[in-house]
């Protein structure tokens, strides 16, 4: 029963150490949309602003850091009572969290996996469920786990561990995140995310009307309408099966009038923007009274540099008209503005501000702030057709896996192997040394026993 109860126990700890480790890494390798989860838990508990923009991000580096720590120690069964009851502490603080998500249902996702794995909230809530019972048979036989690397070595794994998924989070934030697996990744196409395919599931909707007659009330629908002799009283409308969503649905832009005191409300620019044969620049920013102003100089040349060549540019923002124009003052923006959802923008680029670079309704390049084009003087006589600044990039997701493996998952492997073949040597040393430690038989037992022999023999023969 306890060689049973072992293995359970392990294939629990395997279980939760892949579950923890692929949370925390892609918590951490888009820092910033983990932020702008935890906001909107704190806003719907009403606790809007009790943690400021940058605790936010330095919650969610710490978060996926303790995720991503957590389940590669289970893994290798490092600190196995301290790994395993702190995963035990994290599954029963997030499951009754997950449970109110699931019943009140204040954010659409839980945001567990990032944008990599959307679930429901009743998904998230039984997968916890489960996480939770195993999470309690690994603490309560800790033991049971098996290293795969020794107690001498362990260290190296820790250190490495938090290294490497702190420097994971930095580049991200700094950059842009290393695995984007939201609608405006490189290479998709806008128009196309935006399209309902023919014969899709509608979405469903039911009326329910109130009338009225001889003092009495009651409420039916369009299949049980009575007569006129009832009095219409009041109606309403409930959503009851959402259909299709297609993956993009809220790309909408707006020219804002270019006045400080100009309507926001202007003309509607999304079919221009995204069936634009040519190229197309998108500075994106959410709020751009918050936007980083260190570079100006490089957005305003970009922009003189698409007015050469022809190319469209806008800003787009969620910020009302008079934030632009205080913009306009701090960096000498010439460039039009449109005003689009706050939460579309986020979702566009992780970068306050961002650039975008799409064509023919695709999405050629992103960048961060931090890491604007350059477009020096002798190359504004070449369009973009001729600059890698306008192809698309060479760095495929395959090559990003490839490098992830070579920088972490292969130095952890060799030290595995390492380590593993170290203490096989050592066991075997140990062993060959007590084999030599036996004393062999005595040279003078041997005529004794031969004496017993002869003298047994005898009085066989009497």
């Amino acid at each position: 029963m306890q060689k049973i109860w072992n293995v359970i126990a392990n294939v629990c700890r395997i279980v939760l150490a892949l579950t923890f480790i692929f949370s925390g890494f892609v918590k951490a390798v888009d820092p910033a949309g983990t932020a702008y989860k935890i906001s909107d838990y704190l806003t719907a508990m009403g606790l809007d602003g009790i943690l400021p923009e940058a605790g936010a991000v330095a919650a969610s580096v710490l978060l996926s850091a303790v995720e991503f720590a957590c389940g590669i120690f289970l893994l290798f069964a490092i600190q196995r009572r301290l790994a395993s009851r702190t995963c035990l502490v994290m599954m029963i603080l997030m499951t009754p969290l997950t449970l109110w998500l699931a019943v009140a249902n204040p954010v659409s996702d839980c945001g567990c996996f990032g944008d990599a794995v959307v679930l429901t909230n009743w998904q998230t809530f039984w997968k916890n469920v489960v996480l939770l019972a195993m999470a309690a048979v690994v603490a309560w036989k800790p033991k049971a786990m098996f290293r795969f690397v020794s107690e001498s070595n362990q260290w190296i794994v820790v250190n490495y561990t938090i290294l490497f998924i702190l420097a994971v989070a930095a580049y991200s934030l700094y950059y842009l995140p290393i695995f984007d697996f939201r609608p405006y990744h490189i290479g998709a196409n806008i128009r196309e995310g935006m399209e309902v395919p023919e014969g899709a599931e509608q979405p469903q909707f039911e009326t329910t009307f109130i009338l009225e007659k001889n003092g009495q009330q009651r409420e039916f629908t369009i299949d049980d309408y009575p007569d006129s002799t009832w009095t219409f009283i009041d109606s309403r409308t409930v959503q009851t099966s959402k259909g299709y969503v297609p993956p993009i649905h809220d790309f909408s832009l707006t020219l804002v009038a270019a006045g400080e005191d100009g309507d926001d409300g202007g003309d509607d620019i999304t079919d221009e923007v995204v069936n634009d044969t040519s190229y197309v620049f998108l500075l994106v920013s959410p709020h751009i009274e918050k936007a980083d102003d260190s570079r100006p100089d490089l957005i305003n040349e970009l922009y003189e540099y698409c007015q050469e060549q022809g190319y469209a540019f806008y800003g787009l923002t969620a910020s009302n008209s008079q934030a632009i124009a205080k913009w306009r003052d701090m960096t000498g923006a010439d460039y039009p503005f449109c005003s689009v959802d706050e939460i579309t923008l986020k979702t566009i680029v992780r970068s306050n501000p961002g650039l975008v670079l799409l064509k023919n309704g695709t999405v050629v390049r992103k960048w961060s702030h931090n890491d604007l084009p350059h477009i020096e003087p002798a190359l504004t006589s070449k369009p973009l057709e001729q600059l890698e600044t306008g192809q698309m990039p060479h760095d495929a997701v395959a090559a990003k896996i490839a490098r992830i493996l070579l920088w972490f998952v292969l130095p952890l492997a060799l030290l595995t192997i390492a380590d593993r073949t170290w203490m096989w040597t050592k066991w075997l040393r140990r062993r060959n040394k007590k084999a030599s430690a036996t004393p062999s038989e005595p040279e003078t037992d041997k005529p004794l026993q031969k004496e017993e022999s002869t003298t047994l023999n005898k009085q066989q023969e009497l």
